[in-house]
């Protein structure tokens, strides 16, 4: 186990939930100290993939502590520097259009944006349906921007969602490793996956 303190953070993109409990089974495998972090949609909101309060219970289940899920609760991350990565998996459109505006009102972005004043790096693993369309100068922003780090991602479905991205989940952990070291795993544009 690496000593390495990881909060990883769910945004709602419900659909994507059952393979980001995945992904954070593989980081919380490898990292000592992994804190959920609920944005206060995916905190509340039942969809036809699940109620919240189960996705709750097994989020913190995994992670062996409550989740951060208010902005109040976010917000001293960066003072204290309780984290040494964050991790936004999923990371939907709305979260790439606040992050790349600066914006901050709610857990998530409160803790990007608290995490980031301490010069270290973000993973965003995408899942949006405008991915290449109305959020593509988001993502384009971030890119370029100094500590954010993108898991792979590709198109999931060219044909019956033309302008979807998803990120590759199961290289959570590599992508983590790689922003740790300071460096954007390659190739970022993956083939359908």
């Amino acid at each position: 186990m690496e000593d390495k303190r990881v909060g990883f953070a769910l945004t709602g993109s419900f659909c994507t939930f059952a393979r980001a409990l995945e992904a954070l089974e593989q980081v919380a495998g490898r990292y000592r100290e992994v804190t959920p972090i609920l944005s206060e949609r995916s905190a509340s909101t039942d969809s036809r993939f699940g109620a919240a309060a189960g996705f709750r219970a097994k989020i913190e289940s995994i992670c062996g502590r409550p989740a951060v899920d208010t902005v109040a609760g976010a917000e001293p991350i960066g003072p204290k520097k309780l984290l040494d990565v964050l991790v936004i998996c999923p990371c939907t459109g709305n979260t790439l259009a606040k992050l790349a505006a600066g914006i901050a009102d709610s857990s998530v972005t409160m803790a990007a944006k608290s995490h980031l004043r301490n010069g270290r790096p973000v993973v965003l693993a995408v899942s949006t349906n405008d991915g290449l369309a109305g959020a593509a100068k988001n993502i384009g922003a971030l890119l370029d921007k100094k500590h954010i780090y993108f898991v792979p991602f590709g198109q999931d479905d060219p044909v019956g969602k033309p302008t979807s991205l998803v990120a590759d989940l199961s290289r959570v952990p590599e992508t983590i490793e790689a922003a740790l070291r300071g460096e954007q795993l390659q190739p970022v544009l993956s083939v359908r996956h």
